[in-house]
């Protein structure tokens, strides 16, 4: 194991750039109690610079999601894998749900050749397979402590511990076990491809609101779809997802803050990201 503490660069923002050149990503998720999941996910990915943003959720909620951010682009379910192949990056998981139609969604994407967060439902329906699924996806999984533990039983452990050195040791686990890169959430976030571990020093309990790692996994998906390497993608997301919530608490409060004035300050902890180059 190799500890990181090198933070990488972003991708490079040509003024002569368009929207092409910055990467397409697909949000798949919600149902009708979770509208508002995709749509952050999504929102976050244009805040971080994502060229265009599509959000594949059931028809019946689509034009409430648009309705929040009518710059995101509306797809219905039933032309999922038509628009996923195009992608350059897919984000599967926000609000998601459990649904055998669900889990037929998830296991259609992890079969494509494409970077890819899977975050909260996605990881909870992996959970319940009785093996970790083999896939051609470049995922990056995304759990939350809770998320860890579901995921935990695959691997034959318990509860995710809660100490730097145990959560480390877990996530390298499920890094080596799953062949895919874990971002352990929450504070000091845990990032492993297996071999390097990055441990971040940004963030604050701004960040324990509904909705934070739906943002987290919009910003992601944005730096996968500019085809930034994924382990670096998942060290420069964390970082700049912590220092959001840092200015986002210090404009209205640690109690206060909701997860879209994070995305609002989306921009302003990019700037301290580059700053900042260790």
């Amino acid at each position: 194991m190799a500890r990181t503490t090198v933070i990488p660069p972003l991708p490079p923002r040509p003024k002569s750039g368009h929207k092409g050149l910055f990467g397409r990503v697909l949000v798949v998720g919600g149902n009708d109690g979770m509208i508002g999941a995709p749509v952050l996910a999504g929102t976050a990915a244009l805040r971080m610079g994502s060229g265009l943003v599509q959000i594949a959720v059931p028809r019946s909620i689509l034009p409430y999601a648009l309705s929040i951010t009518p710059e995101l682009i509306g797809l219905a379910t039933d032309k999922l894998v038509e628009t996923a192949e195009e992608a350059d990056a897919i984000i599967v998981g926000p609000g998601l749900g459990q649904s055998p139609d669900a889990k037929k969604r998830l296991l259609q994407l992890i079969r494509l050749d494409k970077p890819m967060v899977i975050d909260a439902d996605g990881l909870n329906l992996l959970s319940k397979q009785k093996s970790f699924p083999k896939m051609k996806a470049h995922a990056v999984l995304t759990p939350h402590p809770g998320e860890m533990t579901r995921l935990n039983k695959l691997i034959k452990r318990g509860k995710a511990p809660s100490d730097d050195e145990g959560r480390i040791d877990n996530a390298l686990a499920a890094a080596e076990a799953f062949k895919q890169i874990v971002v352990l959430k929450g504070d000091r976030t845990v990032v492993t491809d297996g071999d390097s571990v990055y441990v971040n020093g940004t963030g604050n309990s701004a960040l324990s609101k509904a909705g934070s790692g739906d943002v987290l996994s919009g910003i992601l998906g944005c730096l996968l779809g500019q085809k930034m390497d994924p382990f670096d993608a998942a060290c420069a997301a964390v970082r700049i997802h912590g220092l959001a919530g840092e200015v986002a608490g210090e404009q209205h409060g640690l109690r206060s803050v909701l997860a879209r004035e994070i995305i609002d300050a989306i921009p302003e902890a990019i700037a301290l990201y580059e700053k900042r180059k260790i």
